[in-house]
């Protein structure tokens, strides 16, 4: 392939991931919209825990910026500016940070990779594998955090480190969970008090949800955030993905077949075609509302309902990741990945930042009110106590104890491989939403839809595998 060549796949890949962004695709799973609203804050029932503080290795200086996201529980920007700008003047580094709609932060990414110029600290919520030859390996701060705090999960670790090229394009020290959101009022007349277990159970409860008592689920079709990582979930469930553990592309399978069969149908019983043309903030919004019974969804929506209408906070309850023929299994809802761009002017401030960020999962989980989980479990040891009595004065205490077991039901963009190039532009692109919707409105067959989707994806391993950054396959 020639270098002109090369250069146009790269530009061809960000420009889609900056486009599906500004078209609102990642606004998702909360912030604007997810978490909009008024009401006084909820008090917590207990002090914060304390921070820690591990001087540098070297000596730092001059300033640091960081360009994040605006976090989708507003309480935790609150608290992290004056933190991290806290910790620069404990070590002689002049911080600055700014935060943008989520939606726009792929294409200010990627304006600053092509200026060569920009933050030195930069924060994406999921895995962003296209930047490899933009950022720098953070190797180096792996090793150093896992060397201080154990073994990083397997879902954060798939999630930011390329096993072809051995490089950390990223660095992953939190994630969040991705439950089923639903309304106990709802399911309870269909005898799912505890809301369903398994898709079948949400076929056939939500199904008799709609017919006794006008309410639809809220499993979307579009092109957003939370259609890809329901999508995702629901062929993960039937034993289907879209590459194997070698990165071989196998989306057109039996399972994936009947996977798409089985949305035809959720479709058809359950739903009605607003779920092709959501945004990200759309399910959250129908089900504080009490228009859908059921969404996937972190618990972002739930927490703004606490303090904006605590009647319908106490009605919304969660569920593990729903059981299907073959397994049980849901995408992380939100990966963090702090990458550091080659143009950085302060790199060495950035990296420790990181390992201090890391150190301090505790505080940075308590400020977004338990919506951020660690990667390095070992630094939280009262992550579990905290769900099985929730500081923020969840009713009942323990509504958010499931979550404890999150990491076994939760799994990465690319499973069973790893989140690489191919799979983020699948992911950006919205292969995936689209395939189940054009099934499901009729417009081609289960069978066309997966071939289809097959041809779409095909190519695009072809071009990353070969520009060297996915592996060549094989037993």
């Amino acid at each position: 392939m020639t270098s002109n060549r090369m250069e146009f796949d790269r530009r061809r890949f960000l420009q889609a991931t900056g486009l599906a962004a500004l078209g609102g695709a990642l606004v998702g799973c909360g912030g604007n919209g997810d978490d909009a609203g008024g009401g006084a804050p909820a008090e917590p029932t207990q002090p914060a825990p304390t921070g820690t503080f591990t001087e540098p290795v070297a000596p730092l200086s001059g300033a640091m910026s960081i360009l994040m996201w605006s976090h989708f529980v507003p309480a935790h920007d609150v608290w992290f500016d004056p933190w991290v700008q806290e910790w620069g003047s404990r070590v002689g580094v002049d911080v600055t940070v700014d935060h943008i709609n989520y939606a726009e932060l792929p294409a200010r990414t990627q304006a600053e990779i092509q200026a060569n110029q920009g933050h030195d600290l930069i924060l994406h919520i999921a895995p962003v594998p296209q930047y490899e030859p933009s950022v720098l390996d953070l190797t180096d701060v792996v090793t150093e955090a896992s060397n201080r705090h154990g073994t990083m999960l397997e879902l954060c670790q798939k999630s930011s480190f390329n096993p072809t090229t051995r490089k950390y394009f990223a660095y992953a020290p939190a994630w969040v969970p991705d439950p089923g959101d639903f309304r106990r009022s709802l399911w309870t007349p269909v005898g799912l008090a505890d809301g369903p277990s398994t898709w079948d159970d949400l076929l056939r409860g939500g199904a008799e949800i709609k017919n006794s008592q006008g309410v639809q689920l809220g499993i979307g079709m579009s092109q957003e955030i939370d259609s890809n990582m329901a999508g995702r979930a629901l062929l993960w469930s039937y034993g289907a993905s879209i590459q194997d553990a070698s990165e071989q592309v196998v989306i057109n399978s039996r399972e994936t077949v009947q996977a798409v069969e089985f949305m035809s149908r959720l479709y058809r019983d359950t739903m009605t075609p607003e779920v092709f043309s959501w945004n990200a903030a759309s399910n959250n919004q129908g089900l504080a509302a009490g228009q859908l019974s059921y969404i996937l969804n972190s618990i972002s929506a739930w927490r703004t309902s606490q303090e904006t209408d605590p009647e319908v906070a106490s009605d919304i309850f969660f569920t593990p990741a729903l059981s299907g023929p073959a397994d049980a299994r849901a995408a992380s809802h939100v990966m963090y990945n702090w990458i550091v761009p080659t143009f950085a002017a302060n790199p060495d401030a950035a990296k420790e930042f990181l390992l201090h960020y890391t150190a301090n999962l505790p505080l940075v989980a308590w400020h977004s009110k338990l919506y951020d989980f660690p990667a390095y479990p070992d630094v939280m040891p009262e992550l579990d106590t905290w769900l099985n009595a929730d500081p923020y004065g969840a009713q009942p205490a323990d509504k958010l104890a499931l979550l404890g077991e999150a990491v076994d039901w939760s799994t990465n963009i690319g499973y069973p491989g790893p989140a690489n190039t191919a799979e983020g532009e699948v992911f950006a692109t919205f292969i995936i939403p689209n395939m189940f919707a054009r099934a499901a409105r009729g417009e081609v067959s289960p069978q066309q839809a997966v071939a289809d989707a097959e041809a779409q994806i095909v190519p695009i391993f072809d071009n990353w595998r070969a520009r060297g950054l996915i592996g060549a396959g094989g037993s």
